[in-house]
């Protein structure tokens, strides 16, 4: 879809009210994202594009696990695949594997891609189900090509076609050093005539509409555009300082205000998956690239200081520290408007919902692609503004309430920090998902929605939290053949990921770091 809404635009004339010049402010992941997808939609338009990106400032550069919507992101920008991979020394990731969150020593996997083959037009979790209540012990895990990959280590790029279930319904996302996808989309929008300008904005003009029309800036030079994007991270320069739309505050929902992180050298193999493991006061992350692991502790200040979280941290990490390790503070939540007349806020400048669930490079495209599909022109319909930012809402909420599942659903009590989320306040829309799952296994889910059923019913799975029962007429299937055909099933999945190349080994062969 995003792909053919490029095609049609770069097709387009331009029309006499078409905006003429964009301005992002700010460079980093967010920024040269912005840039190089913007340069791919709006090419032959005529739109200039300028990047403002200070030397003085220093990027946060997270967003270094993503989610499979980075594929959609490098088709969608005409980017080669195994040159990025190269650039990025990004390594290849089939999920999330969650340590210790029930209790100590458990895990569980949250696969990217299909869990099991509907059947009869039923969802397979309900039919699982059915196979459960019937003694089928068969796991939900098994049932996933990405679980049983990221189990074996096995890994390739899906083939363009092909009749095999089990290759057609994996999904992938990627391991990258942020840093380098910030570079090397820099130097794509240079070939595609992106202007960039070193220099630090030292004044917003706005005029009686509060509409931004120009940026003083520290060479003393005045930079005018039609549009402004914000991508001036957790300041929100233009976005807050200066237009002032106001934050929405979720740390009443989401307890974690504060991570510390630290890069390793790389001693093991990469593994393609990230690891959450469930700490005393939060938790902390490894993400295997190519040439460094990248490390991370996020955790709550009002059960934990800033030295012990070190502490842990340091702790658990394996291979001599590439850095010195850096605390970063945050607040979970979003701008009240994330466009707001003729600006735009993207990454930290829009918002923050913690990495538990690595969607902050997937939140930097998505609102993209809103953007592209709402674009303006020089009249700034208000309708216009509104209708994307109720989608973008709906899309942060949805995430926040994804991320707040994991902390209400866990099993540990053995901290002060845990015992909170046991009881911990939880949106309205998420305690009707979960009430409804609890009672008939069922989860609401709406197009357009990121996080799919099998998303959610496999960390409902990994909490152990089972449904009272299952849909009543999947008591229509036969028991036996419903038992055969998902043993069937699971022996077909991993007898076609025992084929699949080593994950090293591919990256090895096919796209290794240069």
């Amino acid at each position: 879809m995003m792909i053919n809404l490029i095609l049609e635009l770069t097709r387009a004339p331009l029309m006499q009210n078409s905006l003429k010049s964009l301005c992002i402010v700010g460079g980093g992941t967010a920024g040269w994202m912005a840039a190089t997808l913007l340069s791919t939609a709006l090419r032959g338009s005529n739109i200039k594009i300028t990047v403002v990106e200070s030397p003085d400032i220093e990027t946060i550069g997270v967003g270094e696990s993503t989610v499979p919507s980075i594929m959609d992101f490098v088709k969608a920008c005409q980017i080669d695949l195994k040159e990025f991979i190269q650039a990025t020394s990004a390594s290849f990731k089939l999920g999330i594997r969650f340590d210790d969150w029930l209790t100590h020593g458990e895990s569980y996997f949250h696969p990217f891609g299909r869990v099991g083959k509907d059947i009869n037009g039923f969802d397979f979790y309900q039919a699982w189900l059915k196979s459960l209540a019937d003694g089928n012990v068969t796991r939900w895990a098994d049932h996933s090509p990405s679980a049983i990959m990221a189990e074996q280590e096995r890994f390739m790029l899906r083939p363009h076609q092909s009749d095999n279930w089990v290759l057609s319904n994996y999904a992938h996302a990627l391991h990258l050093d942020a840093i380098k996808v910030a570079q090397y989309c820099r130097d794509l929008c240079y070939k595609r005539g992106v202007t960039r300008v070193e220099a630090t904005v030292k004044k917003v003009n706005i005029d009686k509409k509060e509409f931004i029309t120009s940026l003083e800036i520290d060479n003393g030079t005045t930079i005018s555009s039609d549009f402004f994007i914000d991508c001036t991270g957790f300041t929100g320069l233009l976005i807050e300082k200066v237009l002032k739309v106001g934050f929405e505050d979720w740390s009443h929902y989401l307890p974690c205000n504060r991570a510390v992180t630290v890069q390793t050298e790389q001693i093991n193999k990469p593994v393609p998956y990230t690891i959450a493991t469930a700490q005393e006061a939060g938790w902390s992350w490894k993400i295997p690239l190519q040439h460094r692991t990248g490390n991370g502790y996020v955790f709550s200040s009002q059960f934990c200081s800033d030295d012990k979280a070190l502490d842990t941290l340091v702790n658990s990490i394996s291979g001599k520290m590439l850095n010195e390790p850096r605390i970063i503070p945050f607040v979970t939540g979003k701008r009240k408007k994330i466009w707001h007349n003729n600006c735009l806020a993207l990454g930290l400048a829009s918002g923050f919902l913690e990495p538990l669930e690595s969607t902050a490079i997937h939140l930097v495209y998505k609102t993209l692609v809103h953007f592209i599909k709402h674009f303006p022109d020089s009249d700034f319909d208000a309708d216009n503004e509104q209708t994307f930012n109720q989608k973008i809402n709906e899309d942060y909420k949805e995430i926040r309430d994804f991320i707040i599942l994991h902390y209400c659903t866990a099993g540990r009590d053995d901290t002060d920090f845990w015992r909170w989320c046991q009881n911990m306040p939880i949106p309205d829309t998420l305690r009707a998902k979960i009430n409804l799952f609890r009672k008939r296994g069922q989860i609401d889910h709406t197009a357009g929605q990121f996080f799919t059923r099998d998303s959610w019913c496999s960390i409902l799975e990994g909490m152990k939290i089972r449904p009272q029962k299952y849909h009543p007429l999947v008591d229509g299937f036969h028991s036996q053949g419903l038992a055969n055909t998902l043993n069937e099933n699971s022996k077909n999945i991993r007898a076609t990921v025992l084929k699949i190349p080593n994950h090293y080994d591919y990256i090895q062969a096919h796209c290794q770091a240069r």
